[in-house]
């Protein structure tokens, strides 16, 4: 299983699509566009600078059961600010190992202070069981001496 791969090398391979909305959007603006995007966080942006990540757990946690109304809440109000970034040389295995401690989904990818991508668990997830896939489909063909030695 190759988790040593740099995180770029998943970038290359997903879509480059970045759905951000602004902080003094309304939540409501914020999980219509996650829904219509089928995504489960958006990048919190103004100024072409990040200023936090907006999740579903955000919703649901701070919103949903504090009562309080999707329409009227700005995404600023609630938005996670202290944000975990990964850089695009860090590895498929350290961005799952942070992931894991700090229970975070989705780790925005930067250089300096641009953000570049977003990845996900799902997305490291997909990208272990590929690289398993493809070594177990060249173990095969080796095995059944398809593969020159």
């Amino acid at each position: 299983m190759k988790t040593s791969c740099p995180i770029s090398s998943l970038l290359h391979e997903k879509s480059a699509a970045l759905w951000t909305i602004a902080p003094e959007a309304t939540v409501f603006e914020a999980i219509k566009l996650m829904a219509d995007k089928n995504i489960g966080a958006l990048l919190v942006m103004s100024g072409g600078q990040l200023h936090g990540i907006f999740t579903e757990r955000d919703y649901t946690r701070n919103v949903a059961l504090q009562g309080k109304s999707s329409k009227e809440t700005r995404v600023r109000e609630i938005v996670t600010q202290k944000i975990l970034t990964v850089k695009q040389d860090d590895t498929v295995e350290e961005c799952m190992r942070l992931m894991t401690e700090k229970r975070v989904r989705h780790l925005p990818v930067v250089e300096g202070t641009k953000v570049v991508g977003i990845v996900s668990i799902g997305d490291l997830v997909n990208w272990i069981i590929s690289t398993q896939n493809a070594a177990i489909e060249q173990m095969e063909q080796y095995i059944a001496g398809s593969v020159a030695a």
